[in-house]
């Protein structure tokens, strides 16, 4: 199984804003979201990712097809280097549980050293029991885990730090 994960360019959006569609339907168990009248979900700062520094997104394809994407945008809640976040991060559900959700977090960890936060909402299981599984092992255990209920956020988040591939949170 090949997995790719690539930068996704401008020309891209049409197609990640489809995913984004799926990644919200699924996210509506969580989040007790609706479409609107047209339909659809939405997400408000998809052109951001285009148009504002510190935000990337990527596509995910398994063996040519299209499997998922990620959104990543820095934080610049402390001074020095930014720490960087998982804003989504979607894998569709044929490619669930093969370890495609897992390599992809692993490179996006590589490709930006530094400072991490990755949270997941409340309600979310399923999702802080991949993200506390693929965090230990990446970082060998080395991460700090919150339980937040604040105005901000509520629910579990993840602090690390990754050195290309060496973790440990600061």
């Amino acid at each position: 199984m090949e997995i790719e994960v690539q930068a996704a360019t401008i020309n891209d959006k049409p197609v990640l804003r489809n995913l984004m569609e799926l990644y919200n339907y699924d996210f509506s168990e969580y989040e007790n979201s609706d479409v609107d009248e047209h339909g659809l979900y939405g997400y408000r700062y998809l052109d951001h990712y285009w148009t504002e520094p510190g935000r990337h997104a990527f596509l995910v394809r398994v063996d040519g097809r299209l499997a998922g994407f990620a959104l990543l945008r820095e934080i610049h809640d402390t001074p020095g280097s930014p720490t960087h976040s998982v804003a989504e991060f979607f894998i569709m559900k044929k490619y669930r549980r093969r370890g495609v959700g897992r390599s992809v977090a692993c490179r996006l960890f590589d490709l930006f050293p530094g400072r991490w936060r990755v949270a997941e909402e409340e309600a979310n299981l399923p999702a802080q029991r991949f993200w506390h599984t693929v965090i230990d092992r990446y970082t060998g255990g080395n991460f700090e885990e919150l339980k937040l209920d604040n105005e901000e956020w509520c629910g579990l988040v993840q602090l690390f730090r990754t050195e290309g591939g060496l973790g440990g949170f600061e």
